[in-house]
């Protein structure tokens, strides 16, 4: 049955209000709507009372039944914002989030301060939020984005292309638990928010998280700090005399990770919160013995 535009907006944001509440569910409306007719969100308001085709109405009906199974909207879309950059988004990577923000914010004031065309490591990358924002404000900064994962790689590849970076971002294979690839070799900066959710938060994710985000991505082993002891110790090699290292960290994890940086030859610098109020990020200078 084919419906007028502004009926299937009504109708999509009704269904939305028990997953994204009176304040989101609109707005979700109308990105479901815009994906599955095509149209921008003007050509939708000026086209409310024409009828959608079948097609549209099928499709969008069909997004509304995955958003109610739990999957996330940036999934569905297919892309997500971060830093002010479109990202392309699969369930390969994490979804990048705002509290990311905090160690991307971080890493670019240092950044900025470093000498020139600054070397920057972005370790566990998934999407390449973190690295290819670096690189958007860093003019003269030559970022690689690593991860273990050949499916996040093939995804941050397309997030380089799309932002027309290729010529200072590249993308590599490194795992952040084992010896750094040989050829890497020595970056003014790492910046990383690696998977640090305990054993036990594993078993009480939301449906969102655990039925749909990449666990290789989220688990940090049974006290979530696995990643953190591995780069400090395995990739401070990599970093130069007085470089720096940037770690998103989990609520309440800020003192454990400190500690694993000093033990390793690092002075912690700054440690900031996020938009909600909880300390999220750390930035700690390498002072490694000349």
């Amino acid at each position: 049955m084919v419906k007028k535009y502004s009926e299937l907006y009504r109708e999509t944001r009704k269904a939305l209000l028990p997953i994204d509440g009176p304040h989101q569910a609109g707005a979700t409306a109308r990105e479901l709507l815009q994906l599955a007719s095509g149209k921008s969100a003007a050509e939708l308001l000026a086209d409310g009372e024409k009828f959608a085709d079948a097609s549209v109405c099928n499709a969008l009906e069909a997004y509304v039944q995955r958003m109610e199974k739990g999957e996330p909207l940036a999934y569905i879309l297919g892309e997500w914002e971060f830093y002010g950059l479109k990202l392309f988004v699969t369930p390969d990577v994490l979804i990048p989030r705002d509290d990311t923000v905090a160690v991307t914010e971080i890493a670019i004031r240092q950044a900025l301060f470093l000498d020139p065309n600054p070397r920057i490591l972005d370790l566990c990358t998934g999407s390449g939020c973190i690295g290819l924002a670096i690189a958007s404000r860093v003019k003269d900064a030559k970022v690689t984005l690593a991860d273990l994962s050949r499916e996040a790689l093939a995804v941050a590849k397309k997030n380089v292309t799309l932002h027309h970076m290729t010529g200072r971002v590249s993308c590599v294979q490194a795992d952040a638990m084992a010896d750094p690839p040989s050829f890497l070799g020595q970056f003014d900066m790492i910046v990383s928010n690696p998977p640090y959710i305990d054993a036990k938060d594993m078993q009480t994710l939301e449906i969102s998280v655990r039925d749909f985000e990449p666990h290789m991505a989220l688990s940090g082993g049974e006290d979530g700090l696995d990643f953190y002891r591995s780069i400090t110790e395995k990739y401070r090699q990599n970093l130069k005399p007085g470089g720096y290292l940037c770690y998103e960290f989990g609520e309440d994890q800020g003192d454990s990770v400190c500690q694993i940086l000093a033990a390793n030859g690092f002075a912690v610098r700054q440690r900031v919160k996020d938009y909600n109020g909880t300390e999220r990020a750390v930035i700690a200078q390498y002072c490694a013995e000349e």
